[in-house]
């Protein structure tokens, strides 16, 4: 799961849990990739592409590697019966005819994950955006799309929300640029109703916001947006995903994720809960 761009398949959480029991398994068994491969007459490309959540969990994959492992037939069962769910569409998937197939990995990512920080040095993280404000940025990278797929996005991004009024919801922790703030989105009103928004939900217990101002200088966030994904499974690793143009990158590797997450940390020390309000504070008069 090192990378995932436009075109790949995209792994579920569950999936990837099952993948990595499935490696434990293998390993505890004393059987290597060969040996997986030969009971199931593949190549060891797709034993890998299994155990890393690449590719669906067949049922009778999953079976007969169990069986090979030594696995009991209750055990069997049980974990079949979790790859058909793994296997199941997420709810994000009615709107695969307006999302791009690298990023229905990142929803199921963010739907699961205990903690979620995110740098945006351009935009409201997506996560925190109204309506309008959603609505205005769609339609900035959608120039000639239709009304009817402007408003499928604008629909899954507000629905995206939802996980934060959850009762589990997950911590979200987002560090920001000043100049998102300055950059004129829609229109005043619509960045003034934007500003309360980022008011009210920075009050929130599990919602912290920070926003890096213009006299910080230099620093090591000067580069693209990235979102940190922390899981309560301690079968998965955490996460990173960083957004191109037309693609994503998913970084699992522990120096990748280590200094984004440094990154992260060292922004936030730029500046404090005071400094981020007093900012808000300020632009929402701008744009009265």
């Amino acid at each position: 799961m090192s990378e995932a761009r436009s075109g790949t398949s995209a792994p579920t959480v569950l999936r990837m849990i099952l993948g990595r029991r499935l490696r434990d398994m293998r390993l505890g068994a004393g059987a290597s990739l060969e040996d997986a491969a030969k009971a199931l007459r593949v190549k060891t490309l797709t034993i890998r592409r299994l155990e890393k959540a690449e590719v669906a969990l067949k049922p009778l994959y999953v079976e007969k590697l169990l069986e090979t492992f030594g696995a009991d037939r209750q055990e069997i069962d049980e974990f079949v019966d979790l790859a058909e769910q793994a296997n199941q569409p997420g709810w994000w998937h009615s709107y695969r005819d307006v999302v791009p197939s690298w990023f229905t990995a990142y929803v199921s990512l963010e739907t699961d994950a205990k903690t979620l920080r995110t740098y945006e040095p351009q935009y409201v993280t997506g996560l925190l955006q109204t309506p309008g404000y959603a609505r205005a940025v769609l339609r900035g990278g959608l120039p000639n799309g239709s009304e009817e797929e402007l408003a499928r996005r604008v629909e899954l991004r507000l629905r995206r929300q939802s996980l934060l009024e959850r009762e589990d919801a997950p911590t979200l922790w987002v560090v920001m640029e000043e100049a998102v703030l300055h950059r004129e989105v829609g229109s005043p009103e619509i960045m003034r109703e934007q500003i309360e928004r980022l008011l009210d939900v920075s009050e929130l217990a599990h919602v912290s916001l920070d926003i890096v101002p213009f006299d910080a200088g230099a620093h090591v966030g000067a580069c693209a947006p990235f979102t940190y994904f922390r899981f309560e499974e301690p079968e998965l690793p955490d996460v990173v995903y960083s957004e191109l143009l037309s693609a994503a990158v998913y970084l699992d590797q522990r120096a990748d994720v280590v200094a984004h997450l440094e990154a992260h940390s060292r922004l936030a020390l730029m500046t404090s809960s005071e400094v981020s309000r007093a900012l808000l504070n300020r632009m929402r008069k701008e744009y009265s």
